[in-house]
């Protein structure tokens, strides 16, 4: 197993990231200042001297000028003649050699440098004489002025890199902490959804993540996360309430086969043929039960062979295989197109069709038209009509009402939940709505998108 060599913790890599980063760009910071500042020290310094050079010049009226008047900064001053003789100098530099062999040119009288020797260094001006005011008061013999003083202390030690180096290292571990901090600040509502989801299980589905104030992106996700679990705990407890009822369903035609072939082998003189037909119609009887239980899981994850449906020309194409009942009357003004499984939504005209024609008394009506924007199918009969207590009811799987037993014995109870359950998955619903007489049905769809 190769090591891991980042850290693990997103808050722990993006503060050594926004460490390093940091770390750079106030080296960057601290490399500019340090330089910026040795050059303003630099130019002051060499400016102070050159200005007491040129002022001591200015000054001079005889060959042998009398000892300058210098400042603080500026404490060495000599004058030296063409062969490299002191001719005068200030207090400080008396009693020196010529502080420099710098000679500059007629073209470049004035130069700066920095010079070293003995273990001292001191920033120094070398400015030659005019040939005019040497030709005055030397006979036109090259002379040159020296000024300098001490080198800085800053510019003499590495204190000022030492410092730079401490405000830069302060300064991205300053950035470190504020990083720190305000990604664990940020993470920390993440890490409270971790350790809540972390304990809600498939048995208990009621906890919710912790829901922070605001609608930034962690508040977004703890709300999805809270309708996510939400909408699993209705799956489940949907699932649960499913599997109870099947197996309730289903018990009771596997005790009438259990018990009808028992019969068979215990009594001997009983009608071993009809016992066998018995079961074989129960054993039928638990096949269109399972059947039906399939198709409804396979249609509640959506329609397969999508494709544009007709609603008003298959409305009439189950009407006419509807013949020998009572007589179905379809009514469209205009062919409304929707997009989904042609046989899932013929089967839910066919199942609807059926219930209607079982409890009418003269025919059912299907009405196709458009409303605010969907397509609708009505399909209407003129029975006894559904209580206004049982419209949802209905709906629910093996859930069947008095009249439907009476009229439909060997019914599971399961058609009308997957009529629905299709409506669902082609983003659909599909109601019981008032009307005078019998029971109003109504399939609501979405309309296909135009081409183009």
């Amino acid at each position: 197993m190769r090591p891991r060599l980042a850290p693990s913790s997103i808050r722990a890599r993006f503060t050594l990231a926004m460490t390093g980063v940091s770390l750079l760009v106030f080296a960057v910071i601290g490399v500019g200042v340090d330089t910026a500042v040795h050059t303003r020290i630099e130019r002051d310094a060499f400016r102070d001297t050159q200005r007491a050079a040129t002022e001591w010049i200015g000054s001079m009226r005889s060959p042998t000028p009398p000892q300058p008047i210098t400042s603080a900064r500026v404490p060495y001053l000599q004058l030296v003649d063409a062969n490299g003789s002191v001719v005068s100098a200030s207090r400080a530099a008396s009693g020196l050699p010529a502080l420099s062999t710098l000679r500059p040119p007629d073209d470049d009288r004035i130069q700066s440098v920095v010079q070293c020797a003995n273990g001292r260094c001191l920033m120094l001006t070398a400015s030659r004489v005019s040939p005019q005011e040497a030709a005055q008061l030397w006979g036109g013999q090259t002379h040159i002025v020296y000024a300098a003083m001490p080198r800085p202390v800053l510019l003499a030690t590495h204190r000022l890199e030492a410092l730079v180096a401490v405000c830069v290292l302060v300064a991205a571990l300053l950035t470190a902490w504020v990083t720190w901090s305000l990604v664990g600040r940020t993470l920390r509502p993440v890490e409270a959804m971790r350790a809540q989801i972390a304990e809600i299980a498939i048995s208990d589905l009621s906890l919710r993540v912790p829901q922070p104030s605001g609608d930034d992106e962690i508040a977004r996700l703890a709300r999805t996360a809270n309708q996510t679990l939400a909408r699993l705990q209705d799956a489940m407890e949907r699932q649960r309430r499913f599997g109870s009822m099947v197996s309730h369903e289903l018990r009771r035609p596997l005790t009438g086969l259990r018990t009808q072939l028992e019969e068979v082998l215990l009594f001997p003189e009983a009608d071993a043929r009809r016992g066998v037909r018995d079961a074989l119609a129960t054993a039928e009887r638990l096949q269109a039960i399972i059947e039906e239980m399939l198709m409804l899981a396979r249609i509640s994850t959506g329609p397969r062979a999508v494709e544009p449906v007709g609603l008003a020309a298959l409305a009439r194409e189950e009407a006419a295989r509807r013949g020998g009942g009572p007589p179905v009357q379809v009514s469209a003004d205009e062919e409304l197109t929707v997009t989904g499984n042609r046989v899932q939504l013929a089967g839910v005209l066919a199942n609807l069709l059926v219930n209607a024609q079982r409890h009418t008394r003269t025919g059912v009506r299907v009405t196709v038209r458009r409303a605010d924007g969907d397509a609708t199918v009505a399909v209407q009969d003129d029975g006894d009509g559904i209580a206004p207590g049982d419209r949802e009811r209905i709906f629910e799987p093996f859930t069947r009402l008095t009249e439907g037993r009476r009229r439909e014995p060997g019914g599971s109870g399961l058609g009308l939940a997957i009529c629905r359950a299709v409506a669902e998955t082609h983003n659909g619903t599909l109601y019981v709505e008032d009307s005078p007489r019998g029971a109003r049905f109504v399939l609501r769809l979405p309309l296909a998108a135009p081409h183009g």
